[in-house]
């Protein structure tokens, strides 16, 4: 059932769920998650398996405020203090040692823990009635599009899981992530927060997975994150990234017998069927994210079979979305 997150009542009663060891959809200013009582494994255990979820990925826990972080870590570094003061409330997410005995289950049984503190008005008083960290992967079978409504939740789960309706979600793609159990700041997945907004946070340089991975710096196995898998956030449909004069040549090539395509572009095309698909892309960056995932689900529920998008700008800026893209892709 949907409730609406702007009623008192309801943001009670979700919260009951959750201490009564229940599952509840509820808004993030990035996408919905589907929370369950961090301090709880068994309740954990609940989201892996409604999500078809493998119990050794990590999950990210929610908190109310930075005073939360104690719970569940046990040491916090300068800079990682330095990001949480910067950008909580907000879409990031940062990695620190966990505090043994706690919250296993969340943690995909690994010394690190993921926490967060989102920005959404729903989300913090969802998180304060709770009065407990809030175990939240996104509120999608696992692989899938993450959701940013309330509607895209029901869709996933059903009429039985009381869901937090928040409306849409302002970020649309989920939060950056930093490692920072590694004694540097760590970029394991881009999010709206550029690597230039981390550092100035931090006041350290913030290293590319990309540049531990490949041996330039000695950082060790890093720890798995959420929605670092290559292949993910993927609709039914086949998604292929290409330029636009790709995309363009083949619309030209299939003409009037194009079928079961869907166009998502910056640039304008030229369209000789009306059996294509076509929304265009937006220019900014931030407006794409906000969009981008509820774009896709509604390109598979019109039932196409490919998906073509125009390749992001290679811009900064643009990180997050272009991850996103990436791991749609790779499925």
């Amino acid at each position: 059932m949907i409730l609406s997150g702007a009623d008192p009542n309801a943001i009670a009663e979700a919260a009951r769920r959750i201490r009564a060891g229940e599952l509840v959809g509820f808004p993030t200013e990035t996408v919905y998650g589907l929370g369950a009582d961090a301090s709880s494994d068994t309740a954990v255990a609940g989201i892996f398996e409604a999500k078809g979820r493998p119990s050794d990925h990590p999950l990210i826990v929610h908190v109310a405020d930075a005073a939360h972080v104690g719970a569940y870590a046990s040491s916090v570094p300068p800079f990682a203090a330095r990001l949480m003061k910067a950008f909580w409330p907000g879409p990031l997410t940062v990695i620190l040692p966990r505090k043994p005995g706690v919250a296993a289950a969340a943690a995909g049984g690994q010394d690190s823990i993921g926490l967060r503190c989102p920005s959404h008005p729903v989300a913090l008083a969802f998180l304060q009635a709770c009065d407990t960290g809030v175990a939240g992967p996104s509120a999608n079978r696992f692989g899938r599009v993450s959701p940013t409504t309330a509607q895209h939740v029901q869709q996933e789960f059903g009429d039985s899981l009381l869901v937090l309706d928040g409306g849409p979600c302002e970020v649309g793609i989920e939060s950056s992530i930093v490692d920072c159990t590694r004694g540097r700041p760590v970029l394991l997945r881009p999010g709206i927060l550029t690597r230039a907004q981390l550092e100035a946070a931090c006041g350290e340089a913030v290293l590319g997975k990309d540049e531990f991975e490949q041996g330039d710096v000695d950082l060790g196995d890093a720890p798995r994150a959420s929605g670092t898998l290559e292949a993910h956030y993927a609709p039914d449909a086949k998604v292929r990234l290409m330029d636009a004069r790709q995309i363009q040549t083949a619309l030209d090539l299939l003409g009037a017998d194009a079928a079961h395509i869907a166009v998502y572009a910056r640039s304008i095309m030229r369209i000789k069927s009306e059996r294509v698909l076509y929304r265009r892309m937006p220019d900014d960056a931030l407006a794409t994210a906000q969009q981008l995932f509820a774009v896709l689900r509604d390109f598979d529920a019109k039932g196409v079979k490919l998906i073509w998008i125009e390749n992001p700008p290679a811009d900064a800026e643009w990180d997050g979305v272009r991850d996103r893209l990436g791991r749609a892709a790779a499925s």
